[in-house]
């Protein structure tokens, strides 16, 4: 029996395919026709939790304490934990019981932030091309999304002053992400400055994603919004454990800021889930608090790969600048070929899956975006069956 006289809310049928989970049925159907996959697509880091992080959830588990319903904001010790980690790494107060909410993983956070702050109507401004995220929760909230549109003359940077003043002075949320998913462009400190005075002025909320905190190379150090002086008054920054610390599984997260904006959300999530699993937040405290050594070693890790895929690529005719951080390369497709046909065409033909730009948004297309979460054999073998299949820009 087939229920078609019930259709989903609006709120779904106003989303666009999700372009990752078309990936994941194509992958199947190849693994099925025995295809060796070289998975390029999503950002889901290869490799293995750090141990002391997994020796740390194991004892967690041990303590019957833990067990049972964790606090609605957190455990407390996981709260203190981030909030030293901030001061270490940024130079930022903040305070423990008011500025710091744990997450099931930042993708949540930003989707029920716009659920929580965004009426129907509301326009929102989010950059594009984005973290799917960024424009999709304000489109589940019911809002209305202007897209700021990035280009690759201005170095995917956000330029406030293409944002017309009559819809600046209507917009409730801005949404942006340094170093960026999925262009990998990063942004100096006085982008953050001009953004700050932006919103500032238009009484706009700021919601700034830092996922990939950590992931920089050659001496980059990304900026925190919190940094900028004023910041904190409207604004609040999102972070994950799933990049730095390979824990994407594990859906820890966690938000950072303006009280009040944070309470909002932390209303709104008493009335949905009871948080983390306070095990899981107790591992995710030894991962904060690992040696730099360890931090060293994963950035290493990224700029090799990064350095040897850039190379190789060049021989295929493609100009990829060096990124500074996050485990992507954002990549042209060949001139009159859509990023879609691109995708599949590679997938078809080599096995190697990479992802569409046009799933970041409009102004993704013509891209698509590679994940450096395979060891350089791997992209070494991912090169060869480009170049045995004549792919080339």
């Amino acid at each position: 029996m087939t229920l078609s006289w019930i259709s989903p809310a609006q709120r779904l049928q106003a989303l666009p395919p999700y372009v990752f989970a078309r990936l994941d049925e194509l992958k199947a159907r190849a693994r099925e026709q025995g295809l060796d996959l070289i998975d390029l697509g999503m950002g889901n880091p290869d490799g293995a939790t750090p141990q002391p992080v997994v020796e740390a959830a194991i004892a967690a588990l041990q303590n019957p304490a833990n067990h049972g319903y964790p606090p609605f904001e957190g455990t407390a010790s996981f709260r203190r934990t981030i909030v030293s980690w901030y001061k270490r790494r940024y130079d930022v107060e903040l305070a423990p019981d008011s500025e710091v909410l744990p997450l099931l993983g930042s993708k949540e956070g930003l989707t029920h932030l716009a659920i929580a702050y965004i009426n129907p109507g509301d326009l929102v401004l989010v950059p594009s091309p984005a973290y799917p995220a960024h424009f999709r929760g304000p489109v589940i909230a019911g809002g209305k999304v202007h897209s700021i549109i990035l280009k690759p003359e201005n170095d995917w940077l956000i330029d406030v002053t293409t944002i017309p003043d009559d819809v600046a002075r209507q917009a409730k949320i801005l949404y942006f992400n340094y170093p960026s998913n999925p262009t990998a462009a990063t942004a100096p400190r006085e982008l953050f400055e001009e953004i700050v005075e932006f919103a500032r002025k238009y009484e706009i909320l700021l919601v700034h994603d830092l996922c990939y905190a950590e992931l920089a190379f050659d001496g980059y150090q990304p900026t925190s919004l919190l940094e900028i002086p004023g910041a904190k008054e409207i604004g609040v920054e999102f972070h994950t454990m799933s990049k730095t610390y390979n824990m994407a599984g594990w859906r820890v997260g966690f938000v950072v800021g303006n009280r009040h904006i944070i309470q909002g959300l932390r209303t709104l999530k008493t009335n949905l889930d009871y948080g983390i699993f306070a095990a899981l937040q107790s591992a995710a405290e030894t991962a904060l608090q690992l040696p730099d050594e360890y931090l060293q070693e994963v950035q290493q890790r990224y700029r090799r790969r990064r350095d040897f895929l850039i190379e190789g690529l060049a021989a295929l005719g493609w100009n990829i600048p060096k990124t500074k951080a996050t485990m992507y390369l954002w990549v042209p497709c060949p001139p009159g070929v859509t990023s879609t046909d691109f995708a599949l065409s590679v997938l078809q033909q080599t096995g190697v899956v990479v992802t569409p730009g046009n799933a970041f948004g409009i102004a993704g297309e013509g891209y698509v975006r590679i994940s450096l979460i395979a060891e350089c054999d791997r992209l070494a073998e991912a090169l060869h069956r480009f170049k045995q299949a004549n792919i080339h820009y």
